[in-house]
């Protein structure tokens, strides 16, 4: 996410880092690089422009320029007005305090539109809510037939109706709801592959006729400065809550992000991180500011091993660890419940300080399969004892997990690295890992 942004920005802002004294000349010289950053990320020149003003009349305040460390000061201001440019502070969704909450999703064909509708419906179930995913797309039976794919893997109805009108579906819908009591009916309207007049027509008259709690428009991050005039479009017509960024687990330019809150005055409540329904974050401006700036993001990596690590097993786990008892068993069972946190690539970029470490290496989520493969060739014995494992036994496991010999060896050097480590963590270090993973990962 943001990858190539990150390593621009990080170039820009690096002679400043070392500097002893901030002058009106170095704050124009890493200024003008900061900025070719921004405009080659795509974003909006008027933006971008905007922002250089921003940071350079902070940066030369008297503050900043009698500061210690002025270096880190610059830094500090280009994150605040990221997040300024981002909006500030989180924005939630918006729910009826009484009555159906209809939240109405709007895009153009190919943004990930259907896909959010369904991560959007896990996303509120998880939160004790009932929805209902209505099938307005009636021009294209793919969509229909791939949100009711969608509706059953989570475990969620999904109404399409008969109708072949999109406005007579959701009304519908709506009373379908009513009588089978679920709060909240989450309507995936059509989309164009551009913007036309009857799409913009249909839309605008499903948020007459319903009235939507909440409109989001979903936007795919990777189409840059299209993104912004889209939601532009879009927002003339509907008046739109919230944008949703889509596809930001890929390298996107980062454009949209920058740029969309500040030109159509919405904020952004959710980003796409993955293909997987629960690949659904809610959007932090300070956090992706961080992100952007390559300083991590280690509230929402703790966030999500809270939802993965169970507080009981951590506590036999670290017990385990203090008696020097930790299996490769242990470590499998540990493995499953970081692969559901998320892509490697995406829980490395939260941990402060990992992009470098790991640039250039190869920290794909194939590596997860072969140390699994690795680990499932073995016997439940070799498993506990590792120490047991000789050199036929070894070519026994590597041809049986489709690696080397030497794949095997380095798992097992590894490991028993790990065993080492695991032991010098202090009373409750592995309680630390599970709830923000910051203790294990980062050290």
């Amino acid at each position: 996410m943001f990858e190539t942004l990150t390593e621009k920005l990080d170039t820009a802002l690096r002679r400043i880092r070392g500097q002893h004294r901030m002058t009106e000349a170095n704050v124009d010289e890493s200024l003008r690089e900061v900025r070719r950053a921004l405009l080659d990320a795509d974003v909006n020149f008027q933006v971008a422009k905007g922002f250089i003003e921003s940071v350079k009349t902070r940066a030369l305040g008297q503050e900043v320029l009698k500061s210690l460390s002025p270096g880190q000061q610059f830094v500090k201001i280009i994150h605040d007005e990221l997040v300024a440019l981002m909006g500030s502070n989180r924005a939630d969704l918006n729910f009826s305090p009484s009555g159906l909450t209809i939240i109405m999703v709007a895009g153009l064909q190919g943004s990930g539109k259907t896909t959010f509708a369904g991560k959007l419906a896990l996303y509120v179930k998880e939160k004790g809510r009932f929805p209902l995913l209505v099938a307005a797309d009636v021009y294209r039976p793919a969509a229909i037939e791939q949100l009711k794919l969608l509706a059953k893997t989570i475990e969620v109805p999904v109404y399409a109706g008969d109708e072949r009108t999109p406005v007579r579906i959701v009304e519908e819908a709506l009373d379908h709801a009513r009588k089978n009591l679920r709060d909240t009916v989450i309507i995936d309207t059509a989309g164009r592959l551009s913007i036309d007049e009857q799409m913009m027509q249909e839309v605008a008259e499903i948020k007459q006729k319903v009235k939507p709690t909440e409109i989001l428009f979903v936007v795919d991050a990777m189409t840059g400065q299209d993104a912004v005039n889209t939601a532009k479009a879009f927002h003339e017509r509907l008046d739109f809550d919230g944008v949703v960024l889509t596809k930001l687990d890929g390298d996107t330019r980062g454009g949209a992000a920058l740029s969309i809150r500040k030109v159509v005055d919405k904020p952004i409540k959710f980003v796409g991180t993955g293909e997987k329904l629960d690949a659904l974050e809610p959007f932090y401006p300070d956090r992706m500011a961080s992100r952007i700036l390559g300083m991590g993001d280690i509230v929402t990596l703790a966030e999500k091993a809270q939802q993965q690590f169970d507080e009981t097993e951590a506590e036999k786990l670290e017990r385990k660890m203090r008696k020097n008892q930790f299996t490769l068993e242990d470590f499998y069972a540990q493995l499953q419940a970081l692969k559901k946190m998320g892509p490697l690539s995406s829980i490395l970029e939260m941990i402060p300080g990992a992009g470098k470490m790991f640039k250039g290496m190869d920290v794909d989520d194939r590596a997860f399969i072969r140390v699994e493969a690795i680990i499932l060739s073995m016997t439940p014995e070799e498993r506990r004892k590792p120490a047991i494992i000789n050199g036929s036994r070894r070519r026994r496991i590597a041809a049986g997990s489709g690696t080397t010999v030497q794949d095997v060896n380095r798992l097992l050097k590894q490991f028993a690295e790990m065993q080492k480590m695991m032991k010098t963590l202090t009373r409750g270090g592995m309680r630390r890992f599970a709830r923000g993973m910051s203790g294990g990962l980062g050290s």
